[in-house]
């Protein structure tokens, strides 16, 4: 079987076709493409609040180039969807009719709650220890999404929107800040010994500057080390020298001090990286869904 997963988010979209193979009854998941376009819809929703005519046009064309790739690779099932900055741009309906008219593809515009549902659709749970209590952390361009996961079963879940495109154009409210430290506290409470999983693009960046290849796990301690050492370099120095792309080496600095933040405040010690993200929760749930239809034929 074969899926294709479109998500749109504040900093890059992104397209990945993910094989699925059934071995002894159970799903093995192996990523065949990911193509990713890095268009940056938040620069223009989080300081002007809607989409610029020019950054819809490159959505819409790439979009296009998606659909005929979807079409060629003739996918059992894909699903679109569009996050933060489309939540926000007051075009974002406008935008995405578009894209159905357009480029032949529904994208659907969902809310902080339902995305980090999906990231959670991973079930990288069922390779942890059950004994443990885990905080799901997802950082992307517009918002964060934390999901609590203890005693076999999701305790709370909550996306704020602190971001970081956002934090690069000075859009988070102090405030918000606060209402995350506030939740992390009250929900985190008891909660010990308490695990990090991280998602989103720089976390698995990160990673792969730790040079770690024995475990999935980095400690707190390395990765302050590892966001100082980002500090200390120039956005041009992190391209040149550390080989970040243009539109990673800019964001991954918020997206490590936002990892140290929740970290800090829930007096977590690691944090496990499986490098997954949305993408791969939707096609989770693709093939999820394809095994529900297959068994109500099948009835």
């Amino acid at each position: 079987m074969l899926f294709a997963a479109i998500d749109i988010g504040s900093n890059a979209m992104r397209l990945l076709f993910c094989r699925v193979y059934e071995v002894d009854g159970k799903p093995h998941f192996n990523k065949e493409e990911l193509i990713r376009m890095p268009i940056r819809l938040g620069d223009d929703v989080f300081l002007h609040g809607r989409i610029s005519e020019a950054k819809s046009d490159r959505l819409i064309t790439a979009l296009k180039g998606y659909s005929h790739l979807i079409k060629a690779y003739e996918v059992d099932g894909f699903r679109a969807v569009a996050t933060s900055a489309m939540r926000d741009a007051s075009n974002g309906a406008e935008i995405m009719e578009r894209a159905r008219r357009e480029a032949g593809i529904n994208v659907e515009i969902i809310e902080g709650k339902a995305e980090a549902s999906l990231v959670f659709s991973n079930h990288v749970e069922e390779l942890l220890n059950p004994k443990h209590s885990y905080l799901y952390i997802d950082v992307g361009g517009g918002s964060t999404e934390l999901t609590l996961y203890a005693h076999n079963k999701v305790k709370a879940a909550r996306s704020f929107n602190i971001g970081t495109v956002r934090m690069l154009l000075d859009k988070v409210e102090k405030q918000e800040w606060e209402h995350m430290k506030d939740w992390l506290k009250t929900y985190t409470l008891g909660e010990h010994p308490l695990h990090a999983i991280g998602s989103g693009g720089n976390i698995n960046k990160i990673f792969k500057m730790s040079g770690k290849k024995e475990t999935k796990h980095l400690s707190y301690d390395r990765l302050k080390g590892i966001y100082e050492m980002l500090c200390s370099y120039t956005y041009q120095e992190r391209i040149e020298r550390l080989d970040l792309k243009p539109d990673r080496a800019d964001v991954i600095v918020p997206a490590a001090k936002i990892f140290l933040t929740v970290m800090k405040t829930a007096d977590i010690e690691k944090v496990f990286v499986p490098q997954i993200g949305l993408s791969d929760g939707l096609v989770h749930e693709l093939y999820d869904n394809y095994v529900k239809q297959r068994v109500v034929a099948g009835s």
